[in-house]
Formats: C-alpha cells, structure tokens, sequence
C-alpha cells in the first residue's frame, strides 16, 4: 500500500522527470511538490487532474489514491473508523439519491 505522495514520486520518477519540471508544469514551487510527495503536504484537485495528464496516467486512479490518503488521515486516529466509513457510504448513496430526484 502506497500513499498518493510515494504514488506521484514514483511515477515522476519512472518518467525521468526532474522535480523542478513537473513543479513547473503545475505552476508551483519546486519545494512544494517536494512536500506534496513526502505527503508533508496536500495537493488540491486540480493538481491532481493536471498530474494524471503530465503523468500519463488514469485521472480516476489517481483521485482514488488522493481521495483515499484524504480520508485515511481524517480517520485515522478514530477507534470507529470503519463504522464511519459504511455510514459514510450509505449517506453518499442518499445524496447521489436525492440530488438526481431533485432534478
């Protein structure tokens, strides 16, 4: 199990792409994604989008990786995470639910 950090680090690197690059690309400091893929740091979604372009790579992959790094460390410290999470899914399902109706 990787963290989104080590997965955009070790796609950068699989590609040879120099840190300064890639920093560029997403119009940000060099030092930032340096951060971001020591997971010191969170990346915004767009800069995850723009990775998966500059990377190559399944835009919906990568917003899993990011999403999951999300809320594992929100919940990470809960003794009922796992309680969290399948309430969490039911309520996803009731909005996705609800918001389609309301159409």
């Amino acid at each position: 199990m990787q963290t989104f950090g080590k997965a955009i680090r070790t796609l950068r690197e699989e590609k040879e792409l120099p840190l300064r690059k890639v920093a560029a690309l997403l119009d940000i400091d060099q030092s930032f994604l340096s951060k971001i893929e020591r997971n010191e740091r969170k990346a915004t979604k767009e800069q995850v989008i723009q990775l998966a372009k500059i990377y190559k790579v399944n835009e919906k992959e990568l917003l899993i990786q990011y999403y999951s790094d999300k809320v594992a460390y929100d919940l990470a410290e809960e003794k009922t995470a796992k309680e969290i999470l399948q309430v969490a899914e039911q309520k996803i399902d009731y909005f996705r639910k609800n918001k389609v109706n309301n159409k």
